[in-house]
């Protein structure tokens, strides 16, 4: 008796991802957000992503370099999204209305997951719906959202992915977390084959921090601070003795250890391991020295001591981060949100839907020589 092969599966419907543009945004952000979608439809030789662009109205929106974008769509528009990513810029502020709030807060009614790249996490935030979740932004607005949001659990990480929220900042940032994203969606192949045809060498990943300049955070109030961190980062490999370190600024240990716990909220031996272990992650991730080495050139002692700090520090080993293994991340409980207003916008019925551009860009691929060129897992 045979047995006829079970029938081929019908391929999931793609995702369709709506970028909320709010007046000013970055225009670069944006295009980082979405050409890997593109890009992985090509791949995949289907269509995997559909994307919309909306506004309040569907009325042209500049950007922050005086480009305008028409929209797909005003946000009346009742369409079946799976996620929602805010795409800010200049002064988010002054650019988030109370319309973008309370549709925010519909999407998240309906479940929707929800994002932000470059200054977008202000408005998610200005919506309730960032309240508990750890948040990136870009380093611009880190102390402007801090003191705004206190409740939002604000960290300098490139960007953050935490249950239904992905936060990033600006820049190429958007493409590692969409990366990140189409990578747990389809695998690590389609993820890498995408940041080849980017040129990309690597995809950073969450556990990649923002170079946020120390005089943004410190203004030039501290000038004994700033050169007391100028002169941990030029001596990484043999570092300087904190007592030496407050000498060569005129300072004692106890007001080094204040300043530093004042104005960076650590102690100024934590912040100079985070240096050196930050500069090790660095070597390991772009260059082929040993980690006996790395260990060596990042003041490290002995390997074994250097790979207790890097596991404490990153959640993983340095042989794993080298390999490119996922670190293990405690799973977060839900948070409980007191108070949201959760008002649900009521559309008007629209004459017709609008078609994503995305099947255009496939239609246009099929003709690429890397069209259907990664076969994706099952």
């Amino acid at each position: 008796m045979t047995t006829s092969p079970p029938p081929p599966q019908k391929p999931a419907a793609p995702q369709a991802i709506g970028f909320l543009l709010l007046e000013n945004f970055t225009l670069f952000s944006l295009a980082s957000a979405i050409e890997p979608l593109r890009m992985a439809n090509q791949l995949a030789g289907r269509e995997l992503y559909r994307w919309f662009t909306l506004s309040i109205d569907g009325d042209p929106i500049s950007a922050s370099d005086g480009l305008k974008v028409t929209p797909d769509a005003a946000i009346t528009v009742p369409l079946a999204l799976d996620m929602v990513v805010v795409c800010g810029g200049v002064g988010p502020a002054r650019a988030v209305q109370r319309e973008h709030v309370v549709w925010l807060q519909g999407q998240a009614r309906l479940s929707r997951r929800l994002g932000g790249i470059c200054t977008g996490s202000w408005a998610l935030a200005k919506a309730g719906l960032l309240d508990g979740y750890e948040t990136s932004v870009h380093w611009e607005c880190l102390a402007a959202m801090q003191e705004s949001f206190p409740r939002a659990v604000l960290t300098t990480r490139l960007f953050t992915i935490d249950r239904e929220r992905a936060t990033s900042s600006g820049g190429i940032a958007p493409l590692d977390m969409m990366l990140t994203l189409i990578g747990r969606d389809h695998g690590r192949e389609l993820a890498a084959g995408i940041s080849e045809m980017f040129i990309c060498d690597r995809v950073r990943g969450e556990q990649d921090l923002q170079r946020v300049p120390l005089k943004h955070i410190l203004g030039t109030t501290q000038p004994k601070l700033l050169e007391i961190v100028g002169l941990m980062e030029a001596n990484l490999e043999e570092p300087i003795a904190l007592e030496e370190l407050a000498a060569y600024v005129d300072v004692s240990r106890r007001q080094l250890e204040r300043l530093f716990q004042r104005y960076l909220l650590c102690s100024p031996s934590r912040y100079y391991l985070k240096l050196r272990l930050t500069r090790a992650r660095q070597l390991l991730k772009q260059t082929s020295i040993s980690i006996i080495d790395v260990a060596s050139a990042c003041g490290f002692v002995s390997t074994p001591h250097f790979s207790k700090c890097y596991r404490e520090f990153f959640g993983r080993p340095p042989r794993d981060e080298r390999l490119g293994t996922s670190p293990v991340r405690s799973p977060v409980p839900p948070c409980e949100r007191e108070g949201a207003n959760l008002e649900l916008l009521t559309f008007e019925p629209y004459p017709v839907e609008p078609v994503s551009s995305a099947i255009m860009a496939l239609d246009q691929a099929r003709g690429e020589p890397t069209y259907a060129s990664v076969l994706l897992r099952s």
